[in-house]
């Protein structure tokens, strides 16, 4: 188990900063996909709305109510996410997963700014709630690509 000042060393400044500033909060009047995320071992819930135009991200959304370490992963995402397909989307939130079960690298761009949840590996508890909006994004851009071929 981890001590205490590790735990201390995780919530770091860089954490708590993108914690406190989370982008694009909110609802989207006429998304083209909702996903409703949530952590069944600590309750945490992200809910993505997104539009997708040309295979790309082109607006978002999100409802975030999560730990630090939640609320700084849906920062980052927040921040990159415009502009993305959903295959980088698919791509970070499975680079962010080897990152924290695995000691992978750190996602690439435009998520790199994943890396700063890397000393999370060791809190298994907190992966979850670290995955949400990567997992609500990625759920959602399938969702959205399907309704435009359909």
């Amino acid at each position: 188990m981890p001590a205490d000042t590790d735990l201390i060393k995780l919530y770091s400044q860089r954490i708590l900063a993108l914690a406190a500033d989370v982008p694009r909060l909110g609802r989207l009047d006429a998304p083209d996909a909702s996903v409703k995320r949530r952590s069944p071992l600590c309750g945490s819930t992200v809910t993505v709305d997104l539009v997708m135009r040309d295979g790309k991200v082109a607006d978002y959304a999100q409802d975030v109510k999560a730990c630090a370490l939640g609320q700084a992963a849906a920062a980052v995402v927040g921040a990159a996410i415009i502009g993305a397909t959903r295959d980088q989307i698919e791509t970070a939130r499975d680079q962010l997963k080897a990152l924290l079960k695995s000691g992978g690298p750190a996602p690439a761009a435009p998520f790199d700014g994943l890396e700063v949840l890397a000393p999370a590996a060791e809190y298994k508890n907190r992966h979850a709630s670290i995955l949400l909006s990567l997992e609500a994004a990625a759920e959602a851009a399938a969702e959205a690509e399907k309704a435009h071929c359909a």
